[in-house]
Order: structure tokens, then sequence, then C-alpha cells
């Protein structure tokens, strides 16, 4: 304490009751009037550094500092420097300035700890952490545990690490809540759910023991517990149970602008291309002040992708291009942005456009070109271009020989009629399996599949090969061994026989069947019907001497009318007409009769050989005796139309209409 007589004396007094009461305002008064009359007291600069910073006024604590750089060494205010650096944000220097301190004091770890965590340096953090636990014993023990369990929850969720098991207690809702985070990273999100229950429950608790908190602080506290319940549920599948605890969230305000920011997008990935009108609103709790600060580098990127993605959706397509290209200028590594690009290029149907971008981000960035030449490989496929699109599946080495990705190629080969190709593909699998998994169930089986591909379209030669492979794993593989032995029959029959030898004989391969089970069973195709019993019927009597057994008459079969017994039949009778040897199509050029234009639906031939006038005499209506074979015709003949004079129009008969009942006209 600066010494002095009278008036300083009494202001340090003041300064020293203040400081004790919390009352800083008063303190700084105080500070103020003793640098006034010395404004080197290093006391009362230090003295007003911690009341500027008690006060919120960390810019102005730090130009106190900034401008007493002679007076004031880093190793004697080295901390306040470097917290007032943290609390506005200026991470990077308050880094350096604690790394300039050669004292490093307890407060100092903790300091150096929290800059760490905001940097996302995790591994380092966490040994920070684990060093105060271990050498320090004191009230704030439980303050760091808690610290701690948030950095293992944060190398969970965001460098996808299994967290280390340090033994840390749940007994406060803190540490209960940073478990579930872990839990969430590692994917056991019922556990997670259980979890997050347990910490509502401990908050409640600990809460109803201050009598001045009110319902709306105790729901204000709780928020954050459930807006990751509801992040569970959203995980799970649970998407309308999500969308109603997230806007209860959204409806208490809470004062923490990152947890709001967070909240407001999950609900907008909830409604995705629907309900645009209520993600615009939403969208706009994101752009808060101070949210850049409270979230992780990855939050704040899915953030700003699904800013893009909205923008896409409702036609805005200049600000998608302007959110998805800051994007990747900040991260030119994320295929994400080039994605949102590429849709939004397809959504204006330049797909040409679209496919270079992929080729062009894929040449630059190969460690992340995965999943681009996915994309590029659905749109040759959508544009009809399947070679190209399996050309491009083919160069993708981590997914070249995935059994999924050699039957998608087969089978797009095959609808090419490219068999040459598809057995190309699996040539390649099979000396990548043989050469890496000899012998393996999936070797084996890649093996097979080709073999009755190649079976499947006359390949016999090619398929003899992988069946000689197979049958010689496994020389009791009766099944092989007849496709190789059908193979050889239509290749080297002497080959055939020789390998017909290694079959089992007849005996060996008889199996114990009940044949009336067997026919019985639900997949006979024909079922033999057993005798019902009729229940009070007796036994048949035996056959006496005098009964005699009656024979069932056979029906002999009916014979057409024209059926001729000298006659050979017609080998060819049941082949339909077009398919007889002797079958030689219709006759060309000859036009077919037309019907309705003589009297009353007769052809027009019919009706000239009918016309009276142009013929010599009429035969008789009635059969002469002894012309006819049968009976006598009862037919009326039909009625004569007169030939119409020249250029006049010629009118059809009327036609008799049909009276009731079964006659006639």
């Amino acid at each position: 304490m600066a010494s002095g007589s009278g008036p300083v004396s009494a202001l340090w007094t003041e300064i020293n009751r203040c400081g004790q009461n919390g009352d800083f305002t008063r303190a700084l008064k105080a500070v103020n009037k003793i640098l006034h009359e010395n404004k080197d007291d290093v006391t009362a600069l230090r003295c007003k550094i911690v009341c500027l910073i008690q006060n919120g006024g960390f810019k102005e604590a730090l130009n106190v500092i900034n401008t007493h750089t002679k007076s004031l060494t880093s190793d004697m205010i080295g901390f306040e420097k470097a917290y007032c650096e943290y609390r506005l944000n200026r991470v990077e220097n308050a880094l350096k300035t604690i790394q300039g301190i050669s004292e490093q004091t307890d407060k100092l770890k903790e300091l150096y700890g929290q800059v760490l965590y905001r940097l996302e340096r995790y591994e380092e953090c966490r040994a920070v952490y684990k060093d105060l636990i271990r050498n320090s014993q004191d009230e704030y023990e439980e303050e760091r545990k808690t610290n701690l369990s948030a950095v293992l929850a944060a190398q969970s969720t965001w460098e996808n690490t299994a967290p280390e098991d340090l033994g840390l207690p749940e007994s406060s809702y803190e540490l209960c809540y940073n478990r579930a985070c872990c839990l969430i990273g590692q994917g056991t999100l019922s556990e997670a759910m259980k979890k997050l229950q347990k910490a509502e429950e401990l908050c409640r608790n600990s809460l109803a023991e201050d009598s001045d908190m009110t319902e709306e602080d105790v729901d204000a506290e709780l928020a954050v517990i459930h807006s990751q319940m509801a992040y569970v549920m959203q995980l799970q599948g649970r998407s309308e149970e999500a969308l109603q605890l997230y806007n209860q969230v959204i409806k208490l305000k809470p004062s923490d602008v990152g947890l709001l920011a967070v909240t407001a997008n999950n609900i907008i990935t909830i409604n995705k291309d629907q309900n645009v009108f209520d993600s615009k609103k939403k969208v706009k709790l994101t752009n808060a002040e101070g949210v850049d600060h409270k979230l992780a580098k990855k939050q704040l990127q899915a953030i700003e992708i699904n800013k893009a993605l909205l923008a896409m959706y409702t036609n805005q397509a200049d600000q998608c291009r302007k959110l998805s290209s800051n994007l990747q200028a900040q991260n030119p590594g994320n295929p994400r942005p080039v994605l949102i690009q590429v849709a939004l290029l397809c959504r204006e149907k330049q797909h040409h456009k679209a496919i270079e971008l992929l080729q062009r981000f894929s040449d630059q960035h190969p460690e992340s070109a995965t999943g681009i030449k996915f994309t590029m490989a659905q749109l040759y496929l959508t544009q009809g271009h399947v070679t190209k699109g399996c050309d491009i599946l083919k160069s993708i080495e981590e997914y070249k020989y995935k059994p999924g990705m050699i039957s998608g190629l087969v089978t797009m080969y095959t609808h090419e009629e490219d068999i040459d190709s598809a057995i190309d593909v699996f040539s390649q699998a099979i000396q990548y399996y043989q050469r890496e998994q000899t012998g393996s169930a999936a070797h084996l089986s890649l093996v097979r599949e080709a073999a009755n591909y190649k079976l499947k379209y006359g390949r016999k030669k090619e398929a003899i090969i992988d069946l000689e492979q197979l049958w010689k794993q496994n020389k009791k593989d009766v099944y092989t061994l007849a496709q190789l032995i059908s193979a050889y029959s239509l290749v080297d029959q002497d080959k055939a026989k020789a390998l017909s030898k290694h079959l089992p004989s007849p005996e060996t391969m008889s199996f114990n069947l009940d044949v009336d089970e067997l026919e019985n069973s639900h997949g006979a195709t024909y079922i033999r019907k057993k005798a019902a019993k009729v229940v009070g019927e007796s036994q048949p009597k035996e056959q006496g001497p005098g009964d005699v057994k009656k024979k069932k008459k056979k029906k002999k079969g009916k014979l057409p009318k024209n059926y001729d017994p000298k006659s050979t039949p017609d080998p060819e009778r049941w082949l339909p007409m077009r398919e007889r040897s002797y079958y030689r199509g219709r006759k060309k050029g000859k036009k077919k009769e037309q019907v309705g234009r003589g009297t009353q639906g007769t052809t027009s031939g019919a009706s000239a050989e009918l016309d009276a006038s142009k013929t010599a005499s009429s035969p008789p209506t009635s059969p002469r005796p002894g012309s006819g074979t049968g009976t006598a015709s009862n037919a009326v003949p039909p009625r004569q139309q007169k030939p119409a004079a020249p250029g006049a129009a010629r009118k059809k008969a009327p036609q008799k209409k049909k009276k009731g009942g079964k006659g006639g006209w």
C-alpha cells in the first residue's frame, strides 16, 4: 500500500473497505483520486485494473495495462492482461501472454485451460486440468472436474474419439450433463437420454434449495438440458417430439445466445424444405451478436451450411452462391459447400457445369474426393451415361473392391450388355482378394458369383477356371463339382467323364425321405388324395363266390365330323398355322371384301350374283327331285334393289326392325 499522510491513508482505507463489501465502483473513485496525486503509483494502478475487471470494463483495464508497460511488468500484471484479452475474445493474444509469464500459478493454469478449450486444443487442455486436479486441493475441485468432463465431451463430439474413463463422479447436474454429451458422441443415445433425465432431476433438486429461484429461473436453467434432450430425440427419429421441445426452449428466450442459435438451427434442419416461413424467422436467431465466440467451429459451419440450403430452397440463388463461396473460402477442403453449388446448378438444369465443378474439386482435393466422385457418378447415371458413371466409380480406390461396389458395377455393365467389362470387374476383384484375403469367405463367395455369371452368359471356359478353384478349396462340395462337370461336358467331354468319377454313388446320396409326407407337404404340386372315411359306414365285406366285380366302362372319345379314318393326320396339326412348314402367309395385294356396301350387310360380290337383272335365268328356288343331298333350305332370299340412275344418290333399303320374342325378322 502506498504511503502517505491524512487524505491518502483515508482513501486507502475506503478502498480496502469497498473491496471487502464488493463495491468496486466506489473503490474505483478512490483509486482515481490517489492516481490523480501520483499517476505512477503501481499499487493504485493494479487496484484500478482489478476494479475495472470486476465492473466488466475489460477494454479500459487493458488500456491501462498497455499504457503503463514500464511500471507494470508481465510477471506483475500478466494474469490480469491475459484475462482481459480472453474476455474480449482475443484468445490468441491471451495464449501468447500466458506463455510469456515465467511463474505458472494455479489461477494462471486455470485460465490457460480455458484458453486452450476455446482454441479447441482439447488434448492439451485435458492435460492441464488433469495436472490441476492432481496437484491442488481446495474448494474448487468440483469445478475443475466439471471442466475436465466438458473437455472429454468435446473430444467425443467433435473429434470422434473414445473418451478416457477418468472415474469422474456424477454428483452435480453439470457433470451428469457432460457425461450425457460424451455418450451422444459415442452414439449410445438411449443411455444418453437417461443421463439427461438424471441431470434434470439433480438440477431441480439443487435449485429447489435456493428460495430466491422462481419457476421461470428454473426453466431457464434447464433450457440447455431440454435442448439436448430434443437433439437426442431428433437423432432417434422422433422429430415431432423434438420440434415441440425445441419450441419450448425458444419461447423461454434464454440469455445464452449460443443455446438459442443451436436450437434454432436444429429446428431448421427438421423443417427442411417445408415450413420455410418459420425457418426464415428462426435463422435470425443464428445471426445474434456473440454467437461466433460461443460455439465450436463445426457448429458454426453447420449453421452456415443450413443457411445456404435454406437460401436454395427459397430460390435465392445469388444468396446461396454467396454463402457457399464464403464457406469454401474459409475451409477449402470441405466438400459440402461444393455440393450445395452443384445442387443449385442441377436445379438450374446446368448439369455439365455441375460435373465440371465436381471434377475440379476432386483434382484439387483428392483426400476429400470420395463423396464428390459418388455425386459425379450419380449425375452421369441420371443423364444416361452409364459407362462414364462406372468409370468414375471404379476410380474410388477405397470402395473399389467392396462387395456392394462390385455388385453395382456388374449390374450396370450387364444393363449396357457389356459382359466383358462385367467379367473384368469380377477378375480384378478376385485378384485383389486372392492377394489380400486368400481363402476368406468374401473371396470364395466372389469366385462363386463370378462362375455363375460366366455360366449364365455362356463363358464356359472362363467359368471352368473359377469352378476348379472352388472345388480345390473344398473337394466335398458336390454342387460345385456338378457345375464343373456340366461346364466341361460342353468343352471337354473326356475331362467331364474323368471328373464324374468323383461324384458320390447313388447309395451314398440317397436320403431317408418319407415320400407320402413329401407329397402331402405344402410345397408339393400334386397331392395324392386319400379316401375319406364315412362315419358309421361298415367295413367292406369280403367278396363271396357269387359276387361279380363290376367294371367301369370307358367312354370312347368323340371324333370330328369330317374325320376320315383312311387319311393320314397332319403331324403339324398341333402347331399354330404360322409355325407350320407349309404356311406361306397371306397373299398381298388382294383387297379385303368390304362388308356393308351391298344390301343389308352382304358383300358387293354377293349383291352382283344375286341381282336377277344380270342373270340369264333365275335358278329354281327349290331343289329338283334327286338333285339335293340334304333337307331343303327355308331361308328367305334377300330383297332385290333396283339399280340407281346415273348421277342419282344411292339409298339404302330400310332395315327391318327386330320384333320381340323368339321370332326372326
